[in-house]
């Protein structure tokens, strides 16, 4: 059969069916044996996953060429790959991103801290051959993905708020893409930690859920910072419930959690990291309930999409920052409602928020709410300003600035969700009122 352009088996390199490598030692002495992971790097570079000094790795040192079966799991197509060990790579780019990979299988199938990777070893490709043999036909393209990312681009663009870019981008998601199931989350690196602000496609939104960095497929793509990309369903798996920041109270009063709105037992997942400027904003996550739905081209689409929604964020953050320097005085103070009192508790150990005795949200979103329910029990007023939070001697919260417009749209969503007697409305560039249906009995526990 004809030579293969590597570009053109990137399909065969994903891990859900294991490639094979064959080795031969000094004295030409052959051994086969299973490798973790296949590497693309780029059309003539492949790398393999160094986990364990074995046999392989001898042959490897004592002489540099070998040969691979690799298999594309749609077609059934299998292609030889010979090759020629060219260095090991133990920091880096490469390294790194095959590091995260591992680990984000390892989450995945509930095996986190037994697989450790040593090292990258890059080889170069000599050759790619067709085994000959039939072939399943491929299934056509769920979507044109330049055109997708073309109207993706253009629904984001058209945003003025931070709240229209979040909706944005995942109905771009749905409509463009054709991925019925999303979520966005941003990250809080001070307490390496994630939230939910958006979702499509479940059952549950899970606004204002919390992972931690490292849990998961999510929580691998922010604590490296690199796409993670699984199609195969390893075992069933579910994310974690939310820890209580550190608290070790022996009778914790009432339930924290809030679901997270991922699938019961995802066979596909991919998660990009949302970066600008050196900084991770968030994760990108999309699922599906099929086995190999995600392609690496799937993956360079949405790492676009990741890197257009990073800089529309990062560019309507500033635009907030600077409206809300320049903002007018809140409004005058409204007329107290009537009604039964509807009763709020908050715990000062981890900012938890309790309405009516059904929890609503804890950490820097609770304790935002909770320093306006107070400002109001003691003005009166309802009506606020982005700038009076951001310097608020109450709140001293680690990068408040940085994140203020990402947790006001967590709490107002939250809070919609909730619909508890109490909502948030954007009134004015960096103004907004706080709605109260009914009079308040402010617990501080």
């Amino acid at each position: 059969m004809g030579a293969v352009q590597l570009e053109a088996i990137r399909g065969c390199l994903e891990g859900w069916i294991p490639a094979v490598i064959a080795t031969a030692s000094a004295d030409g002495t052959p051994n086969v044996t299973y490798v973790s992971q296949m590497q693309y790097v780029d059309p003539r570079h492949v790398a393999l996953s160094f986990q364990f000094f074995n046999k392989t790795r001898e042959n490897i040192l004592a002489n540099a060429r070998c040969a691979g079966l690799v298999i594309d799991p749609v077609s059934a197509e299998s292609f030889r790959v010979e090759m020629l060990y060219l260095r090991t790579e133990t920091e880096g780019a490469l390294f790194q991103h095959m590091k995260a990979k591992l680990a984000g299988i390892a989450s995945h199938s509930g095996m986190t801290g037994v697989f450790k990777l040593q090292g990258a070893d890059v080889y170069r490709v000599l050759g790619v051959e067709r085994i000959p043999g039939p072939a399943l036909p491929r299934p056509p393209a769920r979507v044109n993905l330049l055109h997708a990312m073309r109207s993706a681009s253009a629904r984001i663009a058209a945003c003025t708020d931070l709240d229209g870019a979040v909706d944005a981008a995942l109905e771009a998601l749905g409509s463009d893409f054709a991925i019925d199931h999303a979520m966005l989350l941003f990250a809080e690196e001070a307490c390496g930690r994630l939230y939910t602000v958006a979702s499509r496609g479940y059952a549950v939104s899970g606004v204002g859920s919390e992972i931690a960095f490292g849990d998961g497929v999510i929580g691998v793509a922010a604590q490296y910072r690199t796409p993670i990309r699984i199609n195969h369903m390893t075992m069933e798996y579910s994310y974690g419930r939310a820890a209580l920041d550190g608290v070790s109270t022996p009778a914790w009063p009432l339930e924290t959690q809030i679901p997270f709105p991922g699938l019961p037992e995802p066979h596909s997942q991919l998660a990009v990291p949302v970066l600008a400027h050196g900084r991770l904003l968030g994760v990108l996550c999309v699922e599906s309930p099929h086995d190999l739905h995600f392609s690496y081209d799937d993956e360079d689409a949405l790492v676009a999409l990741a890197t257009q929604l990073g800089s529309a964020i990062h560019a309507l953050q500033q635009q907030a920052l600077a409206e809300s320097a320049t903002a007018g005085q809140p409004a005058a103070v409204t007329p107290a409602p009537l009604g039964q009192p509807l009763e709020v508790r908050h715990y000062g150990a981890n900012n938890s928020v309790f309405v009516g005795g059904d929890y609503l949200i804890k950490g820097v979103a609770g304790a935002i709410l909770w320093c306006l329910l107070q400002t109001r029990a003691k003005t009166g007023r309802e009506d606020f300003s982005n700038r009076e939070l951001r310097v608020s001697p109450e709140l001293r919260l680690p990068d408040i600035c940085d994140n203020l417009e990402a947790r006001l749209i967590l709490l107002q969503r939250r809070l919609d969700e909730r619909n508890a007697g109490i909502r948030m409305r954007k009134t004015g560039r960096g103004l907004f009122r706080l709605e109260v249906a009914l009079p308040l009995t402010l617990i501080e526990l």
